[in-house]
């Protein structure tokens, strides 16, 4: 299967890839995925890297607990006992 693309923009994309450690067909593919809205895992390209690299870093507080205000009067108690 062929696509035609114009040199000058297939230059920059190209260029954009080189430069985010990517191969070009992965750019196009990634863009693909999102324009059409189909994913291979919606999870993987949901979550960027850095923030799958923190998820779990962290200790767990309770659900009722959402922004974490108990949890953290706790820390404080225990830090300045």
């Amino acid at each position: 299967m062929e696509v035609a693309i114009n040199s000058q923009l297939y230059q920059q994309a190209s260029n954009y890839a080189q430069q985010q450690g990517l191969n070009i067909t992965s750019v196009i593919e990634n863009f693909l995925m999102r324009f059409v809205g189909a994913s291979k895992n919606t999870t993987e390209q949901a979550v960027p890297d850095v923030v799958q690299s923190l998820l779990g870093a962290g200790e767990k507080v309770a659900e009722d607990d959402l922004n974490a205000r108990e949890a953290y009067y706790k820390f404080l108690e225990e830090k300045y006992k």
